[in-house]
């Protein structure tokens, strides 16, 4: 016989553990039905590399964790073999999702929510065409630096001309 105590304590559990998916700056919700264990793997594997945590939990669960939350508003997401894709680059979840989708025809990513607003499938693979946190960061510092190098080498041009003259008047001497 199933202690009904016992699984009311580790369903309690898994809802307190869901935590952190309400701490996220994104929540992709995808729907993943006839995915074979060799695809979630490659899943699971590309979202690990990219700082994205993917879990596949029973949806009255989640609806638990994220009830009287910010992330309400997926309630109506949450049916069906679901899939959560999250992070805190409020990108990357997405760009997952989409890239994976597109190589999966039962995969698709049915809505999101980034911070407060919540997205419709639409919105979700829109944020994925965004470049990330990262490649921003890299963009703006390579737009800093580059006054900085054209600067360097606008001083540093009559100094070579400079030097060159001295070169040539002293070959002219000697």
């Amino acid at each position: 016989m199933i202690n009904l105590s016992n699984n009311r304590k580790g369903k309690e559990k898994k809802v307190g553990a869901l935590t952190d998916l309400t701490q996220s700056e994104l929540v992709v919700v995808a729907h993943s039905s006839g995915l074979n264990a060799d695809q979630t793997l490659a899943l699971r594997r590309s979202g690990r590399a990219a700082g994205v945590t993917i879990k596949v939990e029973k949806n009255t669960l989640v609806k638990l964790a994220i009830k009287d939350t910010s992330l309400a508003g997926l309630d109506p997401f949450m049916t069906g073999p679901t899939v959560l894709l999250y992070s805190q680059d409020p990108v990357a979840a997405a760009k997952i999702a989409a890239e994976f989708s597109k190589k999966n025809k039962q995969f698709k990513m049915v809505g999101a929510a980034l911070g407060d607003q919540i997205l419709d499938a639409n919105g979700a693979m829109a944020l994925a065409t965004l470049p990330s946190l990262n490649e921003l960061r890299g963009t703006l510092v390579g737009l800093l630096l580059a006054p900085a190098t054209k600067i360097a080498g606008i001083l540093q041009a009559p100094a070579g001309q400079l030097a060159r003259v001295v070169s040539a008047h002293s070959k002219q001497a000697a």
